[in-house]
């Protein structure tokens, strides 16, 4: 978790407490009412307790009931009701980090709220939990007064929930003040000797995802205690990243608005957020936003040597899980400068509908979009493509930083449900692709199953199989000096010929990438 700045002056200016200049009064028990000229600033008098909802608080309370209530996913949400309650662009990144902080802390703030409160948290109504756990980030990690959090947070409460809620919701953040973070950690790990345990309160993780971490840092090589360190990358407030289209983008328009060029590929630009829709070069499509190891995969693939024969002097190349549409347009662009022709398959008609938009900026005889099962195409189409990407449906434990709610919403059995996939999705693509040709399979999860496992059982079953160096393929594809293959204690580790990007280490998703070659 990061302690950001979070205080906003004009909450505070509402937070003055009652003075009562000193006048000593007794109620009708005679007991003495006002009995200092300084009221304790965490105490509010009720008849100055607010009683409105904060509209950056309310927009975070509304986007965590649509993620808890509905499946939603936060950054969908966040940017339509930051649009809704007019919030200023102050208020946005205050709304902003209050929702992302209290989404990927959620497991380390339920913890400490289960101490402070007198029944399960699973007997809380969903929008209470909801509303403590606002306070709680703002209590924890944000640099918001202790009274400006618990009576805008209250005030909230009250508002949207009730008069009767907010009592609970009152009491309850006043334990939670009681201690800073570390000591509440402290506390919730005093006598614990497993690591991974301890890591996922510190860390605000599951255990199994803990665990599954651990082992793929293992399993490429790396010292198991970079856990912490990647464990605070993802939770570190992701860098919006930008790709200028090979041929069709140009990201001057992005540098003077602020932009710096990215570090790890060319053509790349970074920014701590934004509204990137006030750029041309974005709303034409020919300037994208995609994470960084994003970018290198796709280059990757469109670079490798390949020794296809090609009838008609053009090379076929093929996304076979291509929604939204994100890597199809950077495949798609870098087709066009190479002669070469991209399928673009995905499987849902409206996720379809996304990547024809993502590929209107590059020129249309580049590409088809096509829907229907990948599993499909390998039967369909033998032996047709040069080059295939399987960005195969995965956990997406590679992008915690920017899917919040991911990591508690995601279940250990998932990766198991999609194994099967997963193995189906590559074959398909061994089948379809030429012999000399060139299979990219990538995930954005570095879970073993999901990774490693898949590929190795792929290359048992077909012996004319071989792995290319994929973190020599990077290196060709990064700028100077940012990926090495081949030394494990460097940028990019592998396993095998596979390689593994680190949020920790690239500031990138933790993007997997094998590449395999049909003979």
């Amino acid at each position: 978790m990061t302690s950001e700045q979070g205080g906003r002056s004009s909450h505070q200016s509402s937070q003055s407490n009652s003075q009562g200049g000193g006048v000593r009064r007794r109620d009708d028990s005679g007991r003495e009412r006002n009995r200092s000229t300084g009221r304790n600033k965490t105490e509010t008098a009720p008849g100055q307790r607010t009683r409105v909802a904060d509209p950056a608080r309310l927009v975070a309370f509304e986007v965590l009931r649509a993620v808890s209530a509905d499946d939603a996913y936060a950054n969908l949400v966040l940017p339509a009701r930051i649009r809704k309650h007019g919030l200023d662009r102050r208020d946005a990144g205050f709304a902003t980090e209050l929702t992302y902080g209290a989404l990927r802390a959620q497991g380390t703030y339920d913890a400490i709220l289960a101490t402070c409160v007198d029944r399960p948290l699973s007997e809380l109504d969903p929008a209470i939990l909801d509303a403590l756990r606002i306070g709680a980030h703002q209590l924890m990690a944000m640099r918001v007064p202790t009274h400006a959090a618990l009576d805008q947070t209250v005030g909230l409460a009250r508002a949207v929930i009730g008069a009767g809620p907010s009592g609970l919701v009152n009491a309850v953040l006043r334990k939670v003040a009681a201690k800073e973070l570390p000591q509440w950690l402290e506390q919730l790990t005093e006598g614990m000797s497993d690591e991974v345990k301890i890591a996922s309160i510190e860390h605000a993780h599951p255990e199994w995802i803990v665990r599954a971490m651990r082992q793929a840092l293992v399993a490429h090589g790396r010292d198991v205690s970079e856990i912490t360190a990647l464990l605070e990358a993802d939770n570190a407030a992701p860098v919006v990243n930008l790709v200028a289209l090979p041929g069709l983008g140009d990201l001057s328009e992005a540098f003077d608005a602020g932009f710096t060029p990215g570090e790890l590929v060319a053509d790349s630009a970074l920014s701590s957020g934004g509204d990137l829709g006030r750029l041309d070069s974005v709303r034409d499509g020919s300037v994208r936003v995609q994470d960084a190891g994003s970018q290198l995969v796709a280059r990757a693939l469109a670079a490798v040597m390949i020794s296809t024969e090609k009838a008609d002097g053009e090379e076929r190349w093929l996304d076979l899980c291509a929604g939204p549409g994100g890597k199809a347009a950077l495949l798609a662009a870098l087709a066009a400068e190479q002669d070469a022709w991209l399928l673009a398959n995905e499987p849902a008609p409206h996720r379809a509908k996304l990547v024809s938009q993502a590929l209107a900026a590059v020129p249309q005889d580049s590409w088809t979009v096509r829907t229907g099962d990948g599993r499909d195409i390998g039967k369909e189409h033998p032996n047709a493509f040069d080059r295939i990407l399987v960005d195969a449906p995965c956990t997406g434990l590679g992008a915690l930083r920017r899917r919040p709610e991911s990591r508690w919403r995601r279940k250990l059995s998932d990766v198991t449900e999609l194994g099967p996939l997963q193995r189906e999705l590559l074959t398909s693509a061994l089948d379809a692709v030429k012999p000399g040709g060139v299979v990219a399979y990538v995930t954005c999860s570095p879970h073993i199953a999901e990774t490693i496992a898949v590929v190795e059982d792929a290359m048992r079953k077909r012996p004319e199989l071989e792995l290319i160096d994929a973190g020599a393929a990077l290196d060709a594809v990064s700028l100077s000096g940012s990926v090495e293959a081949g030394n494990t204690t460097s940028a990019v580790s592998g396993h095998r010929m596979m390689a593994q990007l680190w949020p920790h280490i690239h500031q990138s998703d933790a993007m997997f990438l094998a590449l395999i070659r049909k003979n």
